[in-house]
């Protein structure tokens, strides 16, 4: 087996943002073990999240929208497997997950739809005909 140099900076900031995200929203209670990454993005007409879930069955992941809070959990089982293989280290992560983002009033809350292919989650929230900008004409 080779040694490796150890980095104590690695992995800082997924714990730094895991702290912000835990705090803001309370889930110092949760059983959650991991967080995927997200992308939150806003077009004219919606809101956008973008969640990394590989090896993920779509069956596996609930959404849910309730107080203005888009709820993203579930949960990735470990694969079973019987073989008799000494593991030196294992990086990929199991168990229940749960990232949360609170989105302002202005949405269509019984238009959200939800599309999982390749690994990517992505959860389309429409706007509300008052928040989308308009153009004026001059005259």
């Amino acid at each position: 087996m080779k040694l490796m140099k150890l980095n104590p900076y690695r992995g800082l900031t997924s714990d730094i943002d895991r702290f912000f995200n835990d705090f803001s929203l309370g889930l110092w209670d949760s059983d959650t073990v991991w967080y995927p990454t997200a992308d939150l993005t806003e077009t004219d007409d919606a809101y956008e999240v973008h969640a990394e879930l590989p090896g993920m069955k779509k069956d596996d992941i609930k959404i849910s929208f309730h107080n203005n809070i888009l709820s993203i959990n579930g949960e990735k089982k470990q694969e079973k497997k019987t073989d008799k293989k000494n593991y030196h280290r294992v990086e990929r992560v199991y168990g229940k997950f749960e990232r949360c983002f609170r989105l302002p009033d202005d949405v269509k809350s019984d238009e959200i739809k939800a599309k999982y292919k390749n690994g990517v989650l992505v959860v389309t929230i429409p706007k509300s005909e008052k928040a989308k900008p308009i153009e004026i004409d001059v005259s």
